[in-house]
């Protein structure tokens, strides 16, 4: 690819704090992904930016966390998103939906929804069950859009997420290609968009 402009810049996570996450691990391949397809990604671990639970009071009293706004300048230095997010019986986490909600609170006269608008996300989902985590892609694609957020009609639910990794935590071949493609239009829409 031609770059005509700077690389196109994406935040990718995923919507767990374990470990052995399959999800950070394909949030991570997605980094890798991008990277190759000529934008700057950058990873994140929700496990380092820890955030209460949202609650209204809470908010009232002392203001947004400090992770939340941590989170808020990253977000408004990127184009897009790329999201791996687990299913919780056939729903998106906690984690995830409590990030978002804190993400789009208004801060110092300043919308957070101001800071989706505008943005091209991708998701992806790995489980150890047959569906991959397909129900919670659904959800995710609905959450995003509801604040802003322009989703691209690929995805990609990684089924058997104990078999379609290996021991180097590493995809197989063909969902490597799936992950490839998806990353590669992310990128290239993002292009189009800025130019």
């Amino acid at each position: 690819m031609t770059d005509r402009q700077p690389h196109p810049r994406i935040l990718v996570f995923a919507g767990s704090t374990r470990a052995g996450s399959y999800n950070k691990l394909l949030a991570r391949q997605a980094a890798e992904s991008i990277e190759r397809a000529g934008g700057r990604p950058t990873f994140i671990d929700l496990r380092d930016h820890p955030m209460p639970l949202y609650d209204g009071d809470l908010e009232a009293e002392q203001g947004l966390p400090e992770n939340a706004l941590v989170l808020r300048r990253g977000l408004a230095e990127h184009d897009g998103l790329l999201i791996a997010s687990p299913e919780y019986n056939g729903f998106i986490t906690p984690l995830l939906k409590n990030t978002i909600d804190w993400l789009t609170r208004p801060h110092e006269g300043e919308s957070g929804l101001d800071l989706f608008a505008g943005k091209l996300a991708g998701v992806v989902s790995a489980s150890p069950g047959g569906l991959g985590g397909l129900r919670s892609l659904m959800l995710t694609r609905q959450l995003l859009t509801n604040i802003g957020v322009t989703v691209l009609p690929d995805q990609l639910a990684v089924a058997r997420a104990a078999k379609a990794f290996d021991d180097q935590g590493r995809l197989g071949d063909e969902q490597q290609q799936k992950l490839d493609g998806l990353c590669q239009r992310l990128v290239d829409t993002l292009h189009r968009l800025r130019s």
